[in-house]
């Protein structure tokens, strides 16, 4: 698996409703519209509800180009956006993640539910077994990920996460703070990369 030493796209995982505070929508759309000014990509979940659909619709609004990635079964629930720039139908939710993981440079979790929740962590185990080194990011609207961060630094002290640098994530305070720290860490990474083998690659 190889990393891309250019920053070109960012999946954002975010919930397929509005949520209860108005705070979340606004920062959909700025972080939309953020990605497509900075001319990157925009990898998203494929929907048009909730801040799923805000984020992909201030990227498009801007100019941007937006990959959805959506699972048969899921077209009709999150009402599949079908403007955007490429639209991927998967089979399944596992086919939808690796695609999103394999179209993106870096992750951004904003407020959502369950399965914002998975995949972020999804990336962030991934992560730790040494199968990507791609930044990843929580924006942290209104406190949202407090709870998480909260609980992480938990795991930490109480042994379950061996060493700081075994979970490597960024909790920022606002969006217009994650395009230059996804940026910065992305060029830190490329720069310290060594090729090596991953945990299946020694099975």
């Amino acid at each position: 698996m190889v990393d891309s030493p250019t920053l070109r796209s960012i999946c954002v995982y975010c919930g397929s409703s509005d949520g209860g505070d108005p705070r979340y929508g606004e920062a959909a759309d700025e972080m939309g519209r953020a990605i497509a000014e900075a001319g990157l990509g925009l990898v998203y979940g494929g929907g048009s509800l909730g801040l799923m659909g805000r984020v992909a619709h201030a990227a498009m609004a801007a100019g941007g180009t937006v990959t959805g990635i959506i699972p048969e079964f899921l077209h009709e629930r999150e009402v599949m956006l079908r403007e955007v720039s490429d639209l991927v139908v998967t089979d399944d939710m596992h086919e939808r993640k690796r695609i999103m993981f394999e179209r993106s440079d870096a992750f951004i979790a904003l407020p959502g539910g369950i399965g914002t929740l998975e995949e972020v962590i999804e990336m962030m185990t991934w992560s730790q077994l040494g199968r990507h080194d791609k930044p990843i990011a929580l924006i942290n609207v209104a406190n949202f990920w407090d709870p998480l961060d909260d609980l992480l630094r938990h795991m930490l002290a109480a042994g379950f996460i061996r060493n700081a640098s075994d979970v490597e994530y960024d909790v920022l305070p606002s969006v217009a703070d994650a395009i230059p720290a996804l940026t910065r860490r992305h060029s830190e990474l490329a720069a310290s990369r060594t090729p090596r083998k991953t945990l299946l690659d020694r099975l």
